[in-house]
């Protein structure tokens, strides 16, 4: 699931009202997010560049990392975020977006050329009028399209974001596919005139921006978006023009998405328009484009229009598992965006009327509707209920009454995964377990008889034999067993022993009041080769029912 980091003091104020930490945590468990970890912009730089720690200062913004649901692209923004939480603690109604009423003739023109179908061949575009940014709000702008690009873009293969200040082109706008050497402009952040051949070569050196270089570099023509004027606007999915650059400055933005998904080329261009109208003169009002392509069929965009969806009451309820009225549900589901209203059909069933808006392109089927109203009723007020009808198979039975019957000799292998699966991990690592093994025991009616076991394991750049060593003295010492020369058994002392799992030379075996009771060493390379450790380690393993 992507996590969307924002500042807490920014959304905070978007929320209306400050909380503490743990009433947050809270919000966002009802809501079916989850505070992921609370940070600042300095610890996650120096993070990124580990660097060491340092105290941090009162003038440090506190950001919040909110992990969201991979299918809510609405949530991937601060902005999506507080009108998401606003909606749900019924602050806001839910917000209607409108595409701008204007006459064909006054709407900007993109021009599809035929030869686009080898590489990319579709387009979406939409304009927004009269945005005001400031610096959060661009920052935002522009994350919003990254993590998008990193999501249902599947980092620009199937789609590719290019945002323009509409200012600086002049349309109508052409989407053309030409030879890379007949490709020529100044990209983004340069100074410098490129073919699109050179630029590729360019742009290997490149640790951002490489990575997309093999979407298009193989193809014999390249995407290329440009205005009245020939300026080039994108060479998507790499780079935009630098003429077109938007900034703080910026009133007007020109949005283009090129694709091999039309569908999800218009959900990515959706959000962007409904995330950002906030922003424009006329609020949540989005200016259309008209797109035409080469057997003469045009498509004006961005299609905004809200999707309708009939559930029954019945469906509903029998999902979630409690018996709502069809008021209830419909508070439910608007508090979740979801415009809903309840009607009797004709065999008098209660139904419902979902109006989806172009915000939540996650909401599929009746089951999604469903999901909505047990996240807003909160599934912890859900009683819980065994189905009668859910019965495990035969082979199922069998299989969980063998895993019953599993027994274990020793906590050893199970540590030593652990490890093996954690090599990793920053050093040193220092685990333990405690829990059950089986040993042969003829007194007992079955042969066998259940130890409770203490393991314990170091593992670093060297042993730790002494450490382990260290830690069988501390525990003798805290149940109050003093070290006492071999044969007495009075207490406890140490003695060699010839375990083929440790190093020879290097364990002994522990006795408590005359008996065996564990053994520990630096573990064999061979066993640690077996597990794929490559670090040294040493082990101790106790029978501490002993002790009782």
């Amino acid at each position: 699931m992507p996590t969307v980091s924002v500042g807490r003091d920014r959304l905070f104020q978007a929320l209306g009202r400050t909380y503490t930490e743990e009433e947050f945590e809270d919000l966002c468990f009802k809501f079916g997010i989850e505070l992921d970890d609370v940070t600042t912009e300095k610890a996650i730089i120096r993070k990124e560049k580990h660097l060491a720690e340092e105290v941090s200062s009162e003038d440090e913004e506190v950001i919040y990392k909110i992990e969201v649901p991979a299918n809510r692209y609405d949530l991937l923004c601060l902005e999506g975020l507080a009108q998401a939480l606003r909606i749900f603690n019924g602050l806001d109604p839910i917000p209607t977006y409108n595409v701008a009423n204007i006459s064909s003739e006054s709407m900007l023109k993109m021009h599809v050329k035929t030869e686009t179908s080898q590489v990319r061949p579709y387009v979406v575009c939409a304009v927004l009028r009269g945005v005001i940014f400031d610096e959060a709000r661009y920052n935002s702008f522009i994350d919003l399209q990254d993590r998008l690009h990193q999501n249902i873009c599947r980092k620009r293969t199937l789609v590719a974001i290019g945002t323009h200040d509409l200012d600086t082109i002049k349309g109508p706008f052409t989407y053309e596919a030409l030879p890379p050497p007949e490709i020529n402009f100044i990209p983004l952040k340069q100074t410098k005139n490129f073919r699109a051949d050179e630029l590729m070569e360019f742009y290997k050196s490149d640790m951002k921006l490489k990575k997309f270089l093999h979407i298009i570099e193989n193809s014999p023509v390249f995407p290329v978006i440009y205005d009245h004027s020939r300026t080039v606007l994108s060479l998507p999915p790499i780079i935009n023009g630098a003429q077109s650059a938007i900034s703080l400055e910026t009133k007007n933005v020109f949005i283009e998405c090129t694709a091999t998904d039309l569908t999800k080329a218009n959900i990515v261009l959706n959000t962007m328009v409904t995330m950002f109208s906030v922003y424009c003169e006329r609020k949540f009002e989005v200016e259309p484009v008209e797109v035409i392509y080469p057997d003469g069929k045009s498509y004006t965009c961005p299609d905004l229009s809200l999707y309708q969806m009939v559930v029954p009451l019945s469906y509903i309820t029998s999902a979630v598992g409690v018996s709502l009225p069809a008021e209830k549900v419909a508070g439910l589901l608007n508090k979740m965006q979801l415009h809903a209203e309840h009607s009797v059909s004709k065999e008098k069933q209660t139904i419902f009327t979902i109006s989806v808006p172009p915000t939540r392109s996650d909401i599929l089927h009746p089951c999604d509707v469903a999901e909505d109203v047990a996240i807003a009723y909160g599934y912890n007020e859900i009683p819980k209920m065994k189905l009668p009808s859910l019965k495990p198979q035969s082979l199922n039975q069998f299989s969980d009454l063998i895993r019953t019957e599993v027994v274990r000799t020793s906590l050893m292998p199970g540590i030593l995964k652990t490890v093996g699966h954690n090599k990793d991990h920053p050093k040193p690592i220092k685990i333990f377990e405690v829990g059950d093994v089986v040993l042969l025991n003829e007194t007992k009616d079955v042969g066998a008889s259940n130890r409770r076991y203490l393991a314990a394991l170091y593992c670093g750049s060297t042993s730790g034999f002494e450490l382990i060593h260290g830690l069988v003295d501390r525990i003798m010492e805290v149940i109050g067993t003093p070290f006492v020369i071999p044969g007495d058994k009075t207490g406890y002392y140490i003695q060699s022993s010839e375990e083929p799992e440790f190093l020879p030379g290097r364990q002994a075996t522990v006795i408590y009041k005359g008996k065996q009771i564990g053994t520990f060493g630096i573990v064999h390379p061979q066993v640690l080769d077996n597990f794929d450790i490559p670090d040294p380690c040493s082990f101790v393993e106790l029978d501490i029912e002993s002790f009782l």
